[in-house]
């Protein structure tokens, strides 16, 4: 018999503004135990040194971490020039070295070639899964991996600042799977000066704004209260990229039940992917077939 896990059915999103030098796994920890919760993932890692926002799916809402995952992100993030290391950040130990600092035109005449549909080839120390091995783990023991290229869609990569000669402050926009990283290894490359990632921050993911996010020691302090509760956002907000629907009372139970049932949409194609929603809560996400939905993901709270 499977032992039942501890923690309250709490179910919604909390924003945490993560700091510097913690993984992301530990603040969802954190944020586990913080809220006493039975359930709790997030909706895209941040590498340790990294902040910014990362939203923490609790309860029924960790249902709607792919909705998040796969939404637009911002990040901006300040680029040393002149140095390759072999984490592709600040982290790492320099392996290659040059005098050459191009300029602000240079910079943004570079930058054209990384927005819209490309290919990006993570780095070394990653996540990225090679012969079941995570290939950090592999690159810590001293092995080069031949990673393949991925696809990665950047809607936009913008210089917003040039502190000095040695940095580079860039904010980019883009979908899901990139690699922040790559992305100021590959220029650095292509600028002929190296280059690494010296800080990063997540600016938005979705529909989360780092500016509406709480810090960790607030999340600590704010441990098991109220107040910590007031913060949690609906679960419904993690489906804000997805068309709504409205069911009526009696198609509610058929829908948690996994089966078709009668719901209410405007200007929606037939086979598109639905939120249904009944009193304003999120009641099943799946797919709509002209005035009926079948339910693929149900939400019971």
């Amino acid at each position: 018999m499977a032992r039942k896990r501890k923690g309250r059915d709490i179910s919604g999103w909390l924003v945490v503004d993560k700091p510097a030098g913690i993984t992301s796994t530990a603040v969802v920890n954190k944020v586990r135990w913080a809220m006493d919760a039975k359930k709790a993932g997030h909706a895209g890692t941040l590498d340790p040194e990294a902040t910014g926002v990362l939203a923490v799916a609790l309860g029924e809402a960790t249902k709607t971490v792919p909705y998040i995952t796969d939404a637009l992100k911002a990040y901006t993030f300040t680029i040393r020039l002149g140095q390759a290391t072999n984490t592709d950040d600040a982290e790492g130990e320099v392996i290659a070295q040059s005098d050459l600092r191009p300029d602000d035109n240079a910079i943004k005449a570079a930058l054209g070639a990384f927005i819209g549909d490309i290919m990006q080839v993570p780095p070394q120390f990653s996540a990225v899964k090679i012969d079941g091995q995570r290939a950090y783990k592999k690159a810590r023991d001293g092995e080069e991996m031949d990673l393949a290229a991925r696809p990665l869609w950047v809607e936009e990569l913008l210089l917003v600042d040039r502190p000095d000669d040695d940095h580079v402050v860039l904010e980019m926009t883009c979908g899901k799977g990139g690699y922040v990283r790559a992305i100021a290894r590959d220029l650095g490359e292509a600028l002929g000066c190296h280059a690494h990632v010296k800080s990063l921050r997540r600016i938005w993911s979705g529909p989360f704004q780092a500016e509406d996010g709480i810090t960790l020691d607030q999340v600590e302090a704010m441990a098991k209260t109220p107040e910590l509760d007031a913060h949690v956002q609906p679960l419904e907000v993690g489906l804000t990229d997805l068309p709504e629907v409205r069911c009526l009372a009696e198609s509610v139970a058929k829908l948690r039940n996994g089966n078709p049932a009668s719901v209410i949409g405007s200007d929606i194609e037939y086979g598109e992917e639905v939120w249904a929603s009944y009193d304003g809560k999120a009641v099943a996400v799946g797919t709509y077939r002209g005035g009926e939905m079948q339910p693929s993901r149900v939400f019971v709270v």
